[in-house]
């Protein structure tokens, strides 16, 4: 090898994308004979075994639960958000303890032979390197820690928001171990497809072969801390050890291995994932798993000796490049409420990584990415001049993606603010006075703001309509009396997500806004006959029913629920209370007592109750319970007391009513 001149000046690298600081340096040996050419990983193999075992399982699972109908919840980390947030005890949340409590004690072994996702990416970054692509990691100092605080924000922060800034109890615990919509939190085929490309194929072309580990893994996040802490580890015999760096160059996770056991003795490194490729490769077995003190309590090594971490930022590059990543993140994000977290991550890695080198192109001599040229003697190649346009055009679309997130935020919240001022019930009533002159204000401003965040098609700037947008605007456009506008609205989310009982109940609303009785309760048959669950639905059904003076029929609609999927408390109270009023005591008392044992505290099944049971013409029992009722409830005694003198009077008993009302004084 030909030396460099000591004033030679060497031109600064781009990393992966200018084959300079990306590649691998290792220790240059005396001669002393032929030395061993360096053997491919035989765990290589052994842990495509495992992780083709792994996904054959969570085919299984799926399988089971097509056949079934029900099976053990997902075991997917992110569901242990479920158990945080609702107290909805599940197998993601026992999975991802028990992954943290292995890793106190093995280190990341989980990640490198369990995760299907880095499964993903080795069977990625393996098909490009048989098409001569070999992806270099990208390395930096801050980004690294994206993936700690997107695990903080989804694991972290909802609790400590509960605790410090509401005054929300915590959640009760509650067994959900096994789950019929078991693909409820899962993403559809179309959302599928693109999540592999970006999370496998573009996270390993762009930031190395665990691209997305390293800088998108919430759940590695918290694996890394807890790694540090771990007594398992890759250990050196010092003896054996030549410092030939096969080590190093076997790894894919960014890790620079003979460094690390050169200077602490064994790896320190918290991307280290166990996968044991550079025990394979070391051509004198110098290498093993083993148990030592933790990497927190390391201890500094002797100047001389200790690994100097080489990075492709600066400084200035670093903070450039988090802020950009940031924002990308936000701009993808549930983006047409569609890209899921993990999936925004992902692209905004590769987003920010693509303006980088787009930053370099125009301002280093030299850039290369694999074995594109893309800057050659100061003059742009035709490859650059793509990744320019590349970079544009993701550009162009990150912008445009960021000021639609704006304002869809900006609209809610105004929309919200409407909420405050009139309620759902009252805005589809429209009663003469009801919306204030400020509710239609707001209504208006927020209805500028999501606008503009509907397809192009439809005077907005985005590429394809939101469902939760269109819900908020026919919601606006229902508080402002245009029933037409919300109509069509609540039809194209219904549209594309499917039956929801919420929109289809709203939807029914509206159509009746507009004196469509007869229209709206056929629609609601139709809803009901393709899901019988929906209980909002059948409550105004029946009340439409009820609008055109036929109770037999909204007895029926009830007694269809009732005899299907059940009814919900309040809605069985209904029943019970038609079944007074048509004369049928027996089953309004049976639906009476049922609905008070599904919800002994909730005030409107009582007051259905009471009313039950004055049609039956039992004052008397409707009386002692109000008494019951005012023991039990001190801070509602007052209006119970009330109502007893009012039944009292009308039955005729003053006294008593005067009495009971004395009581209430003293």
């Amino acid at each position: 090898m030909k030396p460099r001149p000591k004033n030679s000046k060497k031109s600064r690298s781009c990393g992966p994308a200018a084959g300079g600081s990306g590649d691998v340096s290792l220790t240059v040996l005396p001669e002393a004979g032929a030395r061993p050419a360096m053997a491919r990983s035989k765990n290589g193999k052994r842990r495509a075994i495992v992780l083709i075992a792994v996904h054959v399982l969570i085919i299984a699972h799926i399988v089971q639960w097509k056949i079934s109908g029900s099976t053990l919840s997902p075991v997917e980390p992110s569901e242990a958000m479920q158990t945080l947030e609702r107290g909805a005890v599940n197998a993601g949340f026992i999975f991802f303890a028990l992954a943290l409590l292995a890793t106190l004690i093995f280190g990341r072994f989980m990640c490198g032979w369990l995760c299907h996702v880095v499964a993903l990416q080795d069977l990625c970054y393996w098909m490009l390197r048989k098409i001569g692509i070999r992806p270099k990691p990208f390395r930096s100092r801050l980004l690294i820690y994206a993936p700690l605080l997107l695990a903080l924000y989804m694991f972290v922060w909802p609790t400590a928001y509960r605790i410090l800034f509401t005054d929300i109890p915590a959640p009760t615990l509650t067994n959900h171990m096994i789950e019929e919509d078991f693909w409820q939190t899962f993403a559809g085929p179309l959302v599928a497809i693109p999540f592999l490309l970006i999370c496998g194929f573009a996270t390993v072309y762009f930031l190395g072969a665990k691209g997305f580990c390293t800088y998108g893994c919430p759940y590695g996040g918290f694996f890394a801390p807890v790694d540090k802490v771990a007594p398992g580890r890759i250990v050196v015999d010092h003896d054996k050890c030549e410092g030939c760096g096969h080590c190093t160059a076997a790894c894919t996770s960014n890790v620079r291995v003979h460094e690390e056991i050169s200077a602490y003795g064994m790896v320190v490194d918290p991307g280290c994932m166990k996968c044991m490729d550079c025990v394979s490769v070391c051509p004198n077995d110098a290498l093993s798993f083993g148990f030592t003190r933790p990497a927190a309590i390391k201890g500094a090594p002797k100047t001389e000796t200790r690994p100097k971490r080489k990075f492709d930022l600066t400084w200035g590059e670093e903070i450039a490049l988090a802020l950009v990543l940031f924002f990308c993140f936000m701009a993808y994000r549930n983006l047409y409420g569609l890209i899921p977290m993990l999936m925004a991550i992902g692209a905004a890695g590769c987003s920010t990584y693509i303006f980088w080198i787009a930053s370099r192109i125009l301002s280093e001599q030299n850039v290369r990415f694999h074995q594109f040229q893309l800057r050659k003697s100061g003059r742009t190649t035709g490859a650059g001049a793509s990744w320019l346009a590349l970079a544009a055009i993701i550009g162009a679309f990150t912008l445009q993606s960021g000021v639609l997130k704006y304002q869809r935020l900006r609209g809610d919240r105004v929309a919200a603010s409407v909420g405050d001022l009139v309620s759902r019930e009252a805005a589809f009533a429209q009663a003469a006075g009801s919306i204030p002159a400020e509710a239609i204000a707001r209504a208006d401003r927020a209805i500028a703001h999501l606008n503009t965040a509907r397809p192009l098609g439809a005077g907005g700037i985005g590429f394809m309509s939101t469902p939760a947008v269109d819900a908020t605007l026919a919601m606006l456009h229902v508080v402002k009396g245009d029933a037409i506008e919300a109509e069509a609205l609540f039809r194209r989310v219904l549209e594309r997500e499917g039956v929801i009982d919420q929109m289809c109940a709203d939807l029914l609303r509206t159509i009746l806004m507009q004196g469509r009785d007869e229209e709206a309760i056929r629609e609601g048959f139709e809803f009901l006959n393709e899901d019988p669950d929906l209980p909002m639905t059948r409550e105004v059904c029946a009340n439409i029913a009820l609008s055109l003076n036929n109770m037999a029929k909204a007895i029926e609609i009830y007694e269809q629920g009732y005899g299907s999927v059940g009814l919900p408390p309040r809605s069985l109270a209904r029943l019970a209370n038609l079944y007074a009023a048509s004369g049928r005591y027996e089953e309004a008392v049976s639906a009476s007592d049922q609905a008070m044992e599904m919800a002994p505290t909730d005030h409107a099944v009582f007051d259905l109750r009471l009313s039950t049971l004055l049609s039956m013409g039992e004052p008397q029992r409707a009386i002692d319970e109000l008494m019951e009722r005012a023991e039990k409830e001190p801070e509602a005694r007052s209006g119970h007391l009330q109502r007893v003198a009012i039944i009292l009077r009308q039955l005729g008993r003053d006294a008593e009513a005067d009495a009971v009302l004395q009581g209430l004084d003293e």
